[in-house]
């Protein structure tokens, strides 16, 4: 199920230089954020919450789940190249699963690193919120690199509408729209990050059991429906 040539390619696509600039701003900017906000305001754990919650869980995560989802594989195919590939000897779900680990790879190291580094820099963990956060950034960016390699394989305007779903979807209504909120993997990842943090200070619309099947749920059908679409691809291209 994981190819290593298909795995090597993927990561030379999604950390060339310009994709590696794009996927180091957001990270970067929330540990100057983290900085600031520690001198300017000292350790405080709502803080760090408020930070945490509203950047890094919310904006960063999502955005750079659409940077390597979508670039795993949406690239090949807009170009064409994809038919290189689709010719070796290599599963199509083989394909998929592989390029799913290393948009979940990618994701992690741009999200789930500077989520924890920030979060010791605003509170020194305090009330395990570095920790609960960085938990709920790594769980995040499992359903998010499924979602959004699907849209990669399903589209052209991938970019566009996981950037939809990020920033309008996800950071407005799941914000403001009660009903929006348990369709939301931000939602999801706060209920781990609810678990583990001490006190009141982290709190989701969804049940820690719910967020967990609904996590799995959506990680499984969408890479198994990017397989089923990356097969029939395949076909349309042997027509």
């Amino acid at each position: 199920m994981y190819d290593p040539t298909v795995a090597r390619l993927t990561y030379r696509a999604l950390l060339g230089r310009r994709r590696a600039l794009i996927l180091g701003a957001l990270p970067l900017l929330l540990l100057v954020i983290a900085v600031a906000v520690r001198a300017l305001a000292g350790a405080d754990d709502q803080t760090a919450t408020d930070v945490l919650g509203g950047f890094a869980l919310a904006t960063m995560v999502p955005i750079v789940g659409v940077i390597a989802g979508t670039g795993a594989i949406g690239p090949e195919i807009d170009d064409g190249s994809v038919v290189y590939l689709l010719s070796k000897p290599i599963k199509r779900p083989t394909i998929i699963f592989t390029k799913l680990i290393v948009a979940i790879a990618v994701t992690m190291v741009f999200s789930a690193v500077p989520t924890l580094l920030a979060g010791l820099i605003l509170n020194g963990n305090g009330q395990q919120v570095a920790v609960a956060f960085t938990l709920a950034a790594l769980v995040a960016s499992i359903a998010y690199a499924a979602l959004f390699l699907l849209l990669g394989t399903v589209s052209r305007h991938a970019v566009v509408f996981g950037l939809v779903y990020a920033l309008v979807w996800e950071a407005l209504f799941g914000s403001l729209v009660p009903g929006a909120r348990t369709l939301s993997v931000q939602q999801w990842s706060l209920a781990v990050a609810q678990k583990v943090a001490d006190g009141n200070l982290v709190t989701s619309d969804v049940g820690l059991p719910t967020a967990t099947v609904l996590l799995a749920a959506v990680t499984v059908l969408a890479t198994w429906y990017a397989g089923q679409k990356l097969r029939s691809l395949t076909l349309a291209g042997e027509e």
